[in-house]
Parts: structure tokens; C-alpha cells; sequence
């Protein structure tokens, strides 16, 4: 049996407020743990902050970013580079 449209409707708003509550709770943990970091005391512009959050984010699902080049790079080491203002130069900065 086929749903009526509206009931479609009512369940995106309901998996669309599930999702901007969920995105919420998840950045307010990444923003915590940025801080507790000392990323806020940075004087760093936003779009280099991104791209060096952007090279972690890789290298902590398996990427090649931030590899020592050392045989096996990070992936799976207990070793953590400092965050440096200008590690992520050339990105280009804002958009």
C-alpha cells in the first residue's frame, strides 16, 4: 500500500529536525574538544582552520594526510602532529 504524500511530508520534517538536532549535539562536541585544544585561541583564518581539520578528518579514516613518512605513516599510531596556523597553507583561504 502506497503512503499519501503528506504522511511523506510529515516524516522528512520529522528526519529533518532529527538530523539539525543531531548535527547540533556533534558539533557541540567538536566544539568543546576544539577549544579544550586551544583552537580557539588561535588567530588562524577560517578556511585554513578547515582545511587542516579537513587533512585529520582523512587521516583518521586511513588517508595518507599528515604522514610522517615513516613506513605506515600515522594511521594507527598513538602519535598526534601539532595543529600549526600555517599547516595549511595554499589552500586558498575563504571562499
Amino acid at each position: 500500500m502506497k503512503k499519501p504524500s503528506s504522511k511523506i511530508r510529515k516524516e522528512i520534517a520529522k528526519l529533518q529536525d532529527q538530523l539539525k538536532h543531531a548535527e547540533t549535539r556533534e558539533a557541540e562536541r567538536i566544539g568543546r574538544i576544539a577549544l579544550r585544544a586551544g583552537l580557539g585561541d588561535l588567530d588562524i583564518e577560517e578556511g585554513e582552520l578547515q582545511a587542516a581539520l579537513e587533512q585529520m578528518a582523512k587521516r583518521f579514516r586511513g588517508g595518507q594526510a599528515g604522514s610522517t613518512g615513516k613506513k605506515g605513516g600515522l594511521a594507527g599510531s598513538s602519535q598526534t602532529p601539532p595543529v600549526t596556523p600555517g599547516a595549511a597553507e595554499g589552500s586558498g583561504g575563504e571562499a
